[in-house]
């Protein structure tokens, strides 16, 4: 969720003399935004690499990984220019190529093919490959395939999965074209890969199962931008955990709903990165899990672009410098979060967290036992829309109107007539949502702000948000905060975030 202006944003790798001055300083902030190809060694790089830097002359400046290797690049063994955190432009930006690259990181090509990614997006295939090739660098399928490469080295690296089975989980449709992928972007075997990794003591030690259809046992590590306020992102899932799908004893933990299947993952922060071991059901949901987690821990924002905004307003000043680092916790499913902010709307969160978990004690669907590590791990999976429209009115308490709100609302989820995914556009999805009764200004915001990464929202009507605003001498009047928080944009998320820390109490709304 982060990024400078998308204006800028889009220009970076454009702006060679910038580029260059970033690779010449080793500026690790810059990993993830651009890649830096050298022409003599037919290598590309992430801006840090610990190389000797190439001559101006010799190289050239890419968006994506996908497009250098359009270009006939490889990767660089050494600096793993893949391994980094995302673009923060995909989040900054609100237009067709950033959510495209949303959708392709969740696996949707691997799944639905081009057509479906066109299809979700609303444009022809035709008109995407346009626009992806001329913004990015590549179309859909280049883009997915530098995706699926990614993926595919993880899995080889890390776990014990044979060869063969890595080809298919990671996407691929036959194993001779994961083999030339694989030589055609790193310069090695499959095999290859795998013994250096073992060499550099990369392995994390055996995985149990042997086929992707048995599930499997992965130990990822996320890197992120510093600086990263942790406890922060604790604090804000702490307090709105729901028993049963979240745990948050010493790290984070919660259940997943996936495409091939359900996950488990624990997530316990680092110095330089979030531990990440994810149990699958299926291997092939090894992608778009990493995607949904991300996005949950905001793991690709740009903090310096930030704190550069928001220092220069007066008022933050103290809570920047206590709290460098701040992020917008995300969320890793667009029903689920639908649902959520239906119950957070009008209560407080602790009041919510109870009905939510009685909601989810009744109509949770149980996680297989192999997929857990230990007692205090989470054992059921946030009910889908479909279960909480049948059987919502015999369960939930409270007013019937609410109750019959929230029942129609996941039944239009259900039948897909409200579809809520990452992909959207954000102005379509605030209209499609603020069209079904029930849903306030103040929940469609709030879906926007994380389940989109939106990066620019002001939650104005937000009661604990407006206390900490006066708390901060900042005129809490819905005119006064919307005109104070003109100097905050584009990062109004993040302010927010300050806000509420400020107002020191779970938030209501009005």
């Amino acid at each position: 969720m982060t990024g400078s202006t998308a204006r800028t944003n889009a220009a970076l790798w454009r702006d060679t003399e910038r580029c260059y001055r970033a690779v010449r300083s080793k500026d690790a902030r810059f990993d993830g935004q651009f890649v830096l190809a050298v022409r003599t060694t037919g290598i590309y790089c992430r801006p840090s690499c610990p190389a000797r830097t190439p001559k101006p002359q010799n190289v050239e400046f890419f968006p994506t990984s996908a497009a250098a290797q359009a270009r006939g690049y490889r990767a660089c063994r050494r600096c793993l220019p893949d391994a980094v955190p995302g673009s923060p432009e995909w989040d900054v930006r609100a237009d067709l190529a950033g959510r495209a690259m949303r959708l392709i990181a969740e696996g949707t090509v691997e799944r639905e093919g081009v057509s479906g990614l066109a299809r979700k997006l609303g444009y022809s295939e035709r008109q995407l490959s346009r626009v992806l090739t001329a913004e990015l660098g590549a179309g859909p399928l280049a883009l997915a395939r530098a995706h699926r490469a990614h993926s595919a080295r993880v899995l080889i690296e890390m776990s014990d999965l044979p060869i063969t089975d890595i080809a298919f989980a990671a996407g691929f449709s036959s194993v001779r074209q994961f083999n030339d992928t694989i030589r055609e972007v790193f310069a090695a075997t499959p095999s290859e890969l795998r013994t250096a990794a073992v060499r550099r003591g990369h392995r994390r030690g055996p995985t149990a199962p042997t086929a992707p259809s048995t599930g499997v046992r992965l130990c990822l590590r996320l890197p992120f931008r510093r600086p990263f306020d942790t406890t922060g992102v604790l604090d804000f899932l702490t307090a709105r955990a729901v028993p049963g799908v979240e745990s948050t004893e010493g790290d984070y933990r919660r259940t997943l709903r996936l495409p091939h299947g359900a996950a488990v993952v624990r997530l316990s922060p680092r110095s330089t990165h979030i531990e990440c071991l994810l149990r699958l059901t299926d291997i092939r949901d090894l992608s778009g899990a990493v995607s949904r987690i991300r996005r949950l821990w905001d793991l690709d924002a740009d903090p310096q672009a930030v704190l550069d905004c928001l220092s220069a307003d007066p008022a933050l000043a103290p809570w920047l410098s206590a709290a460098p680092g701040i992020r917008v916790p995300g969320a890793v499913d667009g029903p689920e979060l639908v649902l959520r902010a239906l119950f957070e709307q009008g209560m407080s969160t602790r009041r919510a967290h109870i009905a939510l978990g009685r909601l989810v004690t009744e109509l949770g669907t149980p996680i297989a036992p192999e997929l857990l590590d230990a007692t205090d791990d989470p054992t059921l999976l946030f009910p889908g829309p479909t279960a909480v429209a049948e059987h919502a009115a015999s369960i939930l308490p409270g007013p019937q109107d609410r109750v019959d709100t929230i029942r129609t609302i996941a039944a239009a989820l259900a039948q897909g007539d409200l579809d809520v995914h990452v992909g959207r556009d954000a102005e379509d999805l605030r209209r499609d949502l603020l069209a079904v009764p029930g849903i306030s200004s103040w929940a469609a915001d709030y879906i926007l702000m994380r389940l989109l990464g939106h990066p620019d929202i002001l939650l104005g009507t937000d009661l604990v948000l407006r206390r900490g605003a006066r708390s901060l001498g900042i005129d809490a009047t819905y005119s006064g905060l919307t005109t104070h928080a003109r100097r905050w944009r584009p990062w109004r998320s993040y302010a927010g975030m300050y806000l509420w820390r400020a107002g020191d109490q779970p938030h209501t709304t009005t």
